[in-house]
């Protein structure tokens, strides 16, 4: 297994490839995986928001972990989403992804519920208490209805699982607050495309992308550019990559990434209702930013 204590870099938050009745695609899945090994891609995240896993089976979640840390095979680090609203659930999930041999888990505030700060605290400590892995709090309130406190960040990043904050709140405010707190033990980790420079001005360790799902060699570049100190040239990518980037969320993610990867041949059309197909002017906007960053002619 691979320390991510130390990780930095372009992470992808990967999609997980459905065929078009709705079925996991395996095949598929390989050439998502074989595609970000050869370009450069720093770690691969499972079953985050962009792989569809609110709408998975605890079977599926395993068996898709599964398939992508053998075709990693210690490439790279994985890591496994391990998020739900159900603490006991978390646990159980994140111990069965332990089991299969991710190297980290991704864990979400505890969406639906909108607990109280306490019961966020003991929701985030619970499963770290009882896991072996290195583990990456995600602060991401608008799909959540809840975010990480200040303060409970203050208390998790001392807890030895705890190596760092994927923060997607789109608050540069919040990630400011939150950034008196990275260490040498505790990384913060940009979860929003659009923002990634600002957040590694702040001391962030990298990325964890949906954009990386299309152009994987860019974003690695930008974050790399950033963290060998050419930071004109982080910000040439940062900048010159938002057309693609607010395109890839002109609707809600997944929706526009699995419309790009399938324009790029890469994967089926599939989605799981409640998600469905792009718009006719969603997909007019996808078209049009992917031809200008080269992705289709």
């Amino acid at each position: 297994m691979a320390d991510i204590n130390d990780l930095t870099g372009s992470i992808v938050a990967l999609v997980t490839p459905f065929t078009e009745d709705g079925e996991i695609d395996f095949g598929a899945l390989d050439r998502l995986v074989d595609f970000h090994l050869e370009n450069k891609t720093d770690g691969i995240l499972v079953l985050g928001t962009t792989g569809e896993s609110a709408t998975m089976t605890d079977a599926e979640d395993v068996a898709v972990a599964q398939h992508v840390v053998n075709r990693v095979n210690g490439r790279v680090p994985v890591i496994g989403g391990a998020g739900s609203n159900s603490t006991k659930e978390s646990l159980n999930k994140a111990r069965s992804l332990q089991m299969i041999g991710v190297d980290g888990l991704l864990l979400i505030t505890p969406y639906y519920n909108k607990s109280n700060e306490e019961g966020i605290y003991r929701h985030f400590t619970t499963v770290l208490d009882q896991v072996d892995v290195p583990c990456i709090l995600y602060n991401v309130p608008s799909r959540t209805g809840c975010s990480i406190s200040e303060r409970n960040v203050a208390r998790l990043c001392e807890h030895p699982r705890a190596m760092g904050i994927k923060e997607a709140s789109g608050s540069i405010s919040y990630a400011t607050s939150v950034a008196k707190y990275v260490s040498p033990t505790f990384r913060l980790f940009s979860g929003n495309d659009d923002m990634v420079v600002p957040i590694m001005s702040l001391g962030g360790s990298g990325v964890i992308s949906v954009w990386a799902n299309v152009q994987p060699t860019v974003v690695h570049d930008m974050v790399e550019s950033y963290l060998a100190g050419d930071t004109g040239r982080a910000l040439r990518y940062q900048l010159d990559g938002l057309d693609l980037v607010h395109a890839l969320f002109c609707e809600v993610n997944p929706i526009p990434v699995k419309a790009a990867l399938n324009l790029m041949g890469l994967i089926p059309a599939g989605l799981r209702l409640p998600l469905t197909t792009i718009s006719d002017a969603g997909r007019e906007r996808l078209v049009a930013a992917m031809r200008g960053a080269g992705l289709v002619d």
